[in-house]
């Protein structure tokens, strides 16, 4: 997460603080007020209304940003937030009424929050929006590569600005001799060439210098880079950026030593060790909340179709082991009967009725928690995929079997930034996803994946 976007969510929790402690004293005084703040309970009040505003404002997207958003989404965003915010705390006030400050004052401190939130949203918006709080960027190239990295840069998605392109001539050949290579950028758009790499990106104020050219072999000006670098000018390569930017790998321009050489793809004993104690109190606390429902849905699934009430199926796990895979049965039991192993497709003839809402809601996943306290998958991860499938896609897609490395998971990133695949192309879409999640594994990611999967189940995306 950018430090920028860090910033954004700590003022957000100083604010409530602020909004929560003058509607307390409007509505109490100060006297009455002091008395409060000198008890235990305050410290659950205000961590409470903390922990829900910022968790509603997540929820409404209010911290999805980039340099296009307009203030009306900012303030509508808000809005929905602060309306969530009232009911979950309405929800817990009438849980432990003994945490509410006084009458009156969760409607008061979230009017002032709302207004406070957006004065400094909208700031921040501003900010966000001026080229001279970005970074900007030179690019060095003139191909294919250097198109597409000049399309990233300029999407609006980053706190990146696009300083212009740098042509690359062949250091290596005589001058009267030397190609450069083909020009696909605008031509108007080229400042300069890499004979003197370093003045221009000092005249362009460049704060980052992109190597994106096709072929590297004859054309690097390694000297005018080294300098640049010892300048104290970032020097980033195309798949270093398009992951920064996208949150996903560029798999047709990584390399195996790119993959070994760059950082990441590391996992502590520590966190490995916490990530399976999370995973096992997590899958007996979900299965003692739900245990008492599986009665019903188990009678309602065979009122609903024939065939068994669990549906089983091989998946392919860590290190490529195959394990037995537990859900709900949302499809006819003689679904694959005609057709074989094949990928679920959007309004699928095979899904039943009741099957349907099984799979919007996600209940059918309810039964791989026994997966998860068996230890066959983990709570965050890459979706485990079926061996026919994963044999097929292993020969069409470099590094697919990289996503083995680790245990499946319940969700993943991939599963919470694109939609259901149903093809090869989108196996490749998911994969760069999935790399990126192996790449950069850590508790925060896992927790941003654990909220994000929350609005994906509230807000049904991503399901066939």
């Amino acid at each position: 997460m950018p430090m920028r976007l860090v910033a954004l969510i700590f003022i957000d929790a100083v604010l409530a603080v602020v909004a929560l402690y003058f509607s307390a004293l409007i509505r109490l005084g100060a006297d009455e007020l002091a008395g409060k703040l000198a008890e235990v309970k305050t410290v659950y009040t205000v961590c409470a209304f903390i922990l829900i505003i910022l968790f509603s404002s997540h929820l409404m997207e209010a911290y999805e940003f980039s340099r296009n958003t307009k203030k009306r989404e900012v303030l509508v965003n808000i809005l929905f937030g602060t309306f969530t915010s009232f009911f979950l705390l309405s929800v817990v006030y009438y849980l432990d009424p003994e945490i509410i400050l006084g009458r009156g004052v969760l409607a008061i401190s979230l009017f002032i929050f709302a207004l406070l939130q957006f004065a400094w949203h909208a700031l921040y918006l501003v900010g966000n929006s001026l080229s001279r709080f970005s970074e900007r960027v030179l690019i060095l190239g003139t191909g294919d590569l250097a198109v597409q990295m000049g399309e990233l840069i300029t999407s609006g998605r980053s706190n990146f600005v696009l300083a212009g392109y740098t042509a690359c001539q062949n250091p290596a050949a005589p001058e009267s001799k030397r190609e450069e290579s083909p020009v696909l950028v605008p031509p108007d758009a080229i400042v300069g060439d890499s004979s003197d790499l370093l003045a221009t990106a000092r005249q362009l104020r460049a704060d980052v210098i992109v190597v994106a050219l096709s072929e590297r072999r004859g054309h690097f000006p390694l000297g005018d880079v080294l300098r640049c670098k010892l300048n104290n000018i970032l020097i980033m390569d195309a798949p270093t950026i398009y992951e920064r930017v996208q949150g996903k790998l560029m798999l047709e321009s990584i390399t195996p030593s790119w993959l070994i050489f760059s950082q990441g793809f590391m996992r502590t004993s520590l966190f490995s060790f916490s990530k399976r104690t999370i995973d096992i109190i997590l899958s007996v606390v979900g299965l003692l909340l739900t245990l008492p429902f599986f009665p019903f849905i188990a009678l309602s699934i065979k009122l609903d179709s024939r065939g068994p009430v669990f549906f089983r199926q091989q998946r392919v796990g860590n290190r490529e082991k195959q394990f037995m895979l537990y859900k709900f049965r949302s499809m006819r039991q003689d679904a694959e009967l005609g057709s074989g192993a094949v990928w679920a497709a959007e309004n699928d003839p095979r899904v039943t009725r009741l099957g349907r809402f099984l799979r919007n809601s996600r209940v059918d996943e309810i039964p791989q928690l026994i997966n998860v306290l068996k230890g066959d998958m983990s709570f965050v991860g890459p979706r485990p995929e079926r061996p026919e499938f994963v044999e097929k896609l292993k020969k069409i897609i470099p590094y697919y079997s990289k996503r083995h490395f680790i245990q499946p998971g319940l969700t993943g990133w991939a599963q919470v930034r694109y939609p259901y695949g149903a093809s090869v192309e989108d196996a490749i879409e998911k994969l760069r996803y999935d790399l990126y999640y192996i790449k950069n594994i850590s508790p925060f990611l896992d927790t941003l994946i654990f909220l994000e999967t929350i609005k994906v189940v509230l807000f049904g995306r991503g399901v066939r």
